[in-house]
């Protein structure tokens, strides 16, 4: 099997990382991607890529995490700048450009747009308003134009954002000549109608296993076009934190229920699209 996202880069795994691995590897997982959502998990990403066989990296920054590039790069506020040239001044994405030249890097992600709210956040004067969301598109912009210089993957993030992100894919599609996966995919017939036009691959996590909207689209997905992911430590198919790549194999097991078809069938074809996703044919 083959997780396309386990952010083992995490807090939750800094004690026993290598016993997660064995476990994963014991249950049939024989290749795991790792997400970034900043330069250090970036970073942490590619060290644990490097020390382990079958584990790969994807760096790239998190559109809740623009805010952290933005004050980073501009002493004044956001209504003072306008966005004018805070990307070129923010040292975070030429260090992810860096860390793209490593070969255990497999993609460029997770990377995105983000309209949730969220209750807990490092950051004191958050908020998502339209300047945070056009900051969001300035970086998402820069970092699909760092998937297509290094043709890497891209691992698109989406939350509460459909709207903004299919303009925004639309807008600049001549960007996107490289393959993509929208992770953790939102149950939506547009989102689903624009990944089949563009051959788009759709992850699916432990939370299908408890969200009837997820199973109604899971069903509606492609076989071809599936992927497996934890999300781990998040979306336990048990509500259960952590979860763990190990879990895999469970969300395999509902999904063949779902799609009709047998555990082997369903690991092999969703296997092969990993593969056909991330590597090259």
């Amino acid at each position: 099997m083959f997780d396309t996202h386990c952010h083992l880069n995490f807090k939750a795994f800094d004690k026993n990382l290598d016993e997660v691995i064995k476990k994963a590897q014991k249950a049939g997982v024989e290749t795991i991607v790792i997400p970034g959502t900043d330069v250090v998990t970036s970073k942490k990403a590619v060290e644990i890529a490097e020390k382990y066989g079958g584990v790969y990296a994807a760096v790239g920054i998190h559109p809740h995490h623009v805010f952290e590039i933005f004050k980073s790069s501009m002493p004044f506020s956001r209504q003072q700048n306008k966005g004018k040239s805070w990307l070129e001044k923010a040292s975070s994405l030429n260090q992810i450009e860096e860390l793209l030249k490593n070969p255990k890097v497999l993609a460029v992600g997770e990377i995105g747009l983000d309209r949730h709210i969220y209750k807990k956040t490092k950051y004191a004067d958050y908020q998502v308003d339209e300047d945070f969301i056009n900051l969001q598109r300035k970086l998402f912009l820069e970092q699909l134009k760092l998937a297509k210089k290094y043709q890497k993957t891209l691992i698109i993030h989406n939350r509460q954002a459909k709207k903004d992100l299919l303009e925004l894919l639309n807008t600049y599609y001549f960007l996107l000549n490289t393959k993509i996966v929208f992770h953790c995919c939102e149950p939506d017939d547009e989102l689903l109608y624009f990944a089949i036009k563009n051959n788009i691959f759709i992850g699916v996590d432990g939370d299908v296993v408890y969200s009837p909207e997820k199973q109604k689209f899971i069903k509606k997905v492609p076989l071809d076009l599936l992927v497996l992911e934890t999300d781990s430590p998040f979306l336990s198919p048990f509500r259960k934190f952590p979860n763990t790549p190990e879990n895999l194999k469970y969300i395999a097991e509902f999904v063949t229920k779902l799609k009709d078809i047998s555990i082997e069938d369903l690991i092999k074809t969703t296997t092969k699209n990993a593969n056909k996703l991330f590597f090259k044919e």
